[in-house]
């Protein structure tokens, strides 16, 4: 589990095509700090597990799902990536909760400061304005929702400390929407389709009085 609060701003060092998986390796500092293989690293918003590490850098191993749902697929060495370790029981909670797993990627239409990003239309509906929203790992505050995305207000000092002040329009960018929104839209569903039934021994609406008492 994640914040969205970005750390550091590491930069893809090497790609390696292995058996089964891509290894991906990259230069990073801050994130190293406490990690072991085996620990998580969200990178643009993704979760990865470190599966080596060394001076300035740790390796992960990308499988197919994870590069065909992310834009971690059009990575280059020396392109930069937000860079976030997972979140500790004992931290302060300041952005929202991010799982780390990518739900699809979105193309930024209009850059920082005023960001807008199109959306494909079955996460539009997760969005709304005052929401939260993870770009490429940064936990959000969505501005306003329009016909084909959103837009957020980036600050100076997140332009600067993230990828985000990088991005340009076309540029592909990873997308989390609130996990309680897509949990809540399950469970009404569920509620829909499904009659209710009371439990043995419940008292129903039409056991009650007429009055009270």
């Amino acid at each position: 589990m994640f914040t969205g609060i970005v750390e550091e701003i590491g930069r893809l060092r090497a790609v390696e095509a292995r058996p089964g998986a891509t290894r991906m390796v990259f230069a990073a500092d801050v994130v190293l700090q406490g990690s072991a293989p085996g620990d998580s690293i969200a990178v643009n918003g993704c979760c990865l597990t470190v599966v080596d590490k060394g001076e300035g850098w740790w390796a992960a191993d990308a499988v197919g799902e994870t590069l065909g749902r992310t834009n971690l697929r059009t990575l280059a060495p020396g392109d930069p990536v937000n860079l976030e370790r997972p979140v500790r029981l004992a931290d302060r909670l300041g952005g929202h909760l991010v799982q780390g797993h990518v739900d699809g990627v979105g193309t930024v239409v209009n850059p920082a400061p005023d960001l807008r990003v199109r959306v494909a239309e079955d996460l539009l509906r997760y969005l709304v304005p005052k929401g939260s929203v993870t770009v490429d790992g940064c936990s959000l505050t969505v501005v306003d929702v329009i016909d084909d995305g959103f837009s957020v207000a980036i600050i100076p000092h997140t332009a600067e400390v993230t990828v985000l002040g990088q991005r340009r329009p076309g540029d592909g960018v990873n997308l989390e929407v609130d996990v309680i929104a897509k949990y809540a839209e399950r469970l009404l569903a569920a509620g829909a389709s499904s009659p209710y039934v009371p439990a043995p021994g419940s008292v129903t609406p039409e056991a009650l009085p007429e009055e009270l008492p």
